[in-house]
């Protein structure tokens, strides 16, 4: 562990950059500084001793302390991206105007060969969600159905894209 001299800047100790073992110091000066301090001021360096130790945590693993997945254990649905965001909001709004963002004929014809494998009800809380960016909780709403519903449909037209992106010849 590299240990970086410290100075004093003004009144105030300067531990160097961020680094896990400058903040490990840090936690060590705020421990010693509790000990010593009265009631009141032991709920404020309890604070700092916790936020120490929670960057530090942070800085040695290189993951974000408490989470109970990192990235790479998602679920398959919840790391792909089958549809380019761009594109299907460029689909649902079918704006004809000369944005770099808007679909080719090809590009909304692959678009609406993987939309038609939806039921309608997929196909609405699908575009609702991709295309025009509503929350699961707005479209339930407006669909008058339960969120738990619209994530269901969500995840079918989900497969059912992938399914249609990986055996079609019209995706390149």
């Amino acid at each position: 562990m590299n240990v970086v001299e410290s100075k004093f800047v003004g009144r105030y100790m300067d531990l160097g950059p961020a680094t896990a073992g400058n903040y490990h110091n840090s936690r060590n000066i705020a421990e010693r500084a509790y000990r010593k301090a009265d009631a009141d001021d032991k709920k404020v360096i309890s604070g700092m001793v916790s936020d120490c130790e929670y960057v530090e945590e942070w800085l040695t693993t290189g993951r974000r302390p408490g989470n109970k997945r990192g990235i790479e254990r998602r679920a398959g649905y919840e790391r792909e991206v089958l549809l380019d965001p761009v594109r299907m909001q460029a689909f649902a709004s079918d704006s004809k105007a000369g944005s770099p963002a808007n679909l080719t004929d090809d590009q909304r014809f692959q678009l609406q060969y993987a939309l038609d494998q939806l039921s309608e009800r997929e196909r609405e809380c699908y575009v609702l969600a991709h295309g025009e960016c509503f929350s699961h909780s707005t479209i339930a709403s407006m669909l008058e159905i339960a969120p738990g519903s619209v994530s269901e449909y969500i995840q079918r037209a989900h497969k059912k894209v992938s399914n249609a992106v990986e055996n079609s010849l019209f995706f390149f």
